[in-house]
C-alpha cells in the first residue's frame, strides 16, 4: 500500500499528504455508503410501542393545541417534556404508555408519532 501511494506521488505530482487525504475520504465515504444502505427508518404511531428514551426526544413528534388562541402546532419530544414541568406523574404515565395527551394551563398536548433508525 506504501508503494502503492509512492508511486501516486510521482505520477501525479500531488504530495504524500494530498494522496492520504484523498484516500482516507474513499474509505470514509465507503463506510458511510455501507452503514446508509444497512439502516431502516421506522414510523411508530402507538405511544406503548415507543421506546422510554425516545419519547421524549427530537424524533418524536406532539400536536400542540393552543387553548388561548385555538391554534394547533407541532412540536418535538423536548419541548413536549419542557411542558410538562415539574409534573411527574404526567411524565411517568407518558414514559409508561399509560397516556398519550397531557394538559398544561394553556394547552393540550398530545403524541403524534416518533421515527426511529434501525441499523441492520
Amino acid at each position: 500500500m506504501k508503494k502503492e501511494i509512492i508511486e501516486d506521488a510521482l505520477i501525479s505530482g500531488k504530495s504524500l499528504d494530498e494522496l492520504i487525504k484523498i484516500k482516507m475520504k474513499e474509505e470514509i465515504k465507503s463506510v458511510f455508503e455501507k452503514t446508509v444502505k444497512n439502516d431502516e427508518k421506522k414510523r411508530i404511531c402507538t405511544i406503548k410501542d415507543v421506546p422510554k428514551g425516545v419519547i421524549f426526544s427530537k424524533n418524536a413528534v406532539f400536536k400542540k393545541f393552543n387553548k388561548s388562541n385555538n391554534t394547533i402546532s407541532y412540536i418535538n419530544g423536548i419541548q413536549a417534556e419542557s411542558l410538562l414541568g415539574m409534573d411527574e406523574t404526567s411524565r411517568e404515565r407518558l414514559l409508561n404508555g399509560d397516556i398519550e395527551v397531557f394538559s398544561t394551563e394553556n394547552a393540550f398536548v398530545k403524541f403524534e408519532y416518533v421515527d426511529i433508525i434501525i441499523r441492520n
